[in-house]
């Protein structure tokens, strides 16, 4: 049984850094692709990055590019979420998720993920 566990989050000042981490278990991950996306209060989840397992490519959506660094260490079956510079705006829950189909890059689109996690707070105070 594929889990995905978050941690990581918490409250942080405007400005500051948080890394986020989610470890996957239940699967050899290497054809998969990995996504972090989050959800504000009232609004829809949305994607922030991926990387794939196998070679690491990345993605970002424009809006966290240059702020947010997304890696993986393939012994420790754990991806990250580095948040720097971080705003009040970036108040959300933050989800991992996994998607099988995705050895040579990962989706914008969470439809196309297959596993999620619950999910980590994190609230930026201005």
């Amino acid at each position: 049984q594929v889990q995905l566990v978050e941690s990581g989050g918490g409250l942080v000042q405007a400005g500051g850094s948080l890394r986020l981490s989610c470890a996957a278990s239940g699967r050899t991950f290497s054809g998969y692709a990995m996504g972090w996306f989050r959800r504000a209060p009232g609004k829809e989840r949305e994607f922030l990055a991926s990387i794939t397992w196998s070679t690491g490519r990345t993605y970002y959506v424009d809006y966290v590019k240059g702020r947010f660094t997304i890696s993986r260490d393939n012994a420790k079956n754990t991806v990250y979420l580095q948040m720097n510079s971080l705003r009040p705006e970036d108040t959300a829950v933050y989800y991992c998720a996994a998607k099988s189909d995705g050895y040579y890059s990962g989706s914008y689109y969470r439809s196309t993920y297959d596993y999620w996690g619950q999910g980590t707070q994190v609230t930026v105070s201005s």
